[in-house]
């Protein structure tokens, strides 16, 4: 199994930043797509940004700009740098990847962080 660890989420500022970080660990055959998608109370879960293994990216289009998405292949890690961050950003934050453990491919999902925006 592939287990996600996300990190770096926290309270900010409106303008300020914050970078999040989310390793993958346990049983890894390949990993494809890595992303970040996020869910505010009473919406439904939308996607921030994805970045492919060969750090091709797509960024939802209100986060264009504003945020950053990478990736450590490596160390099987994906980042998000968020900056002017505006309280329509306050959600929880979760790290997805498409990847094996080598029994066949599907998306793993991290537990999620926090990021809240103050006005």
């Amino acid at each position: 199994q592939v287990q996600l660890v996300e990190s770096g989420g926290g309270l900010v500022q409106a303008g300020g930043s914050l970078r999040l970080s989310c390793a993958a660990s346990g049983i890894i055959f390949r990993i494809n797509d890595m992303g970040w998608y996020r869910q505010a109370p009473g919406k439904q879960r939308e996607l921030v940004a994805t970045i492919t293994s060969g750090g091709s990216t797509n960024y939802a289009d209100s986060m264009k700009g504003r945020f950053t998405i990478s990736r450590d292949n490596a160390k099987n890690t994906v980042y998000l740098q968020m900056n002017s961050l505006k309280p329509d950003d306050t959600a929880v934050y979760y790290c997805s990847a498409y990847g094996s453990s080598g029994l066949g491919f599907r998306r793993y999902w991290g537990q999620g962080t926090q990021v809240t925006v103050s006005s």
